[in-house]
């Protein structure tokens, strides 16, 4: 009885608490990274990701990328621990326009990846970055039902 009544009064206090926030959307993710040069060419070159403007007193501690939308990573200078990121714990996932092409990118590029079909069929590639951040991909259905 105990344990129930913790949950329900997280599940109620996270609830409430979400909605007094108002969270509306997702702005940025921050990676810190060892080697910012290194990092942002993975970043643009194998990610495919556009560089956004980074104000001059910044260039040499920050990169950022868009993801579209209003969306960004934003690479910071400074890591000095290991990444140890796990398809079952954590990592990055996102959409995709084709999983079939991703792939063929990742080997053409001798990028190492592992390749699983999700319990419903979705073919899911994950592979890291420099740092070790581990990145997952996902054809997203709905942009794929309408090509």
């Amino acid at each position: 009885m105990k344990k129930l009544l913790v949950i329900l009064l997280f599940a109620t206090s996270t609830a409430f608490a979400q909605s007094e926030i108002g969270i509306s959307g997702f702005n940025h993710l921050a990676l810190q990274v060892k080697d910012i040069p290194v990092s942002a060419a993975f970043y643009r070159n194998v990610m495919g990701l556009k560089p956004v403007p980074v104000p001059d007193n910044l260039k040499a501690i920050r990169a950022w990328f868009d993801l579209g939308n209003g969306q960004m990573i934003h690479l910071l200078n400074g890591r000095t621990e290991p990444i140890v990121h796990d398809k079952n714990g954590s990592h990055i996932a996102l959409f995709v326009q084709n999983i079939g092409n991703s792939e063929a990118f990742l080997k053409a590029n001798n990028i190492p990846y592992h390749r699983q079909v999700r319990f419903d069929g979705v073919v899911q590639i994950y592979f890291s970055d420099p740092d070790g951040y581990l990145f997952e991909l996902n054809e997203n259905s709905k942009q794929a039902s309408k090509q």
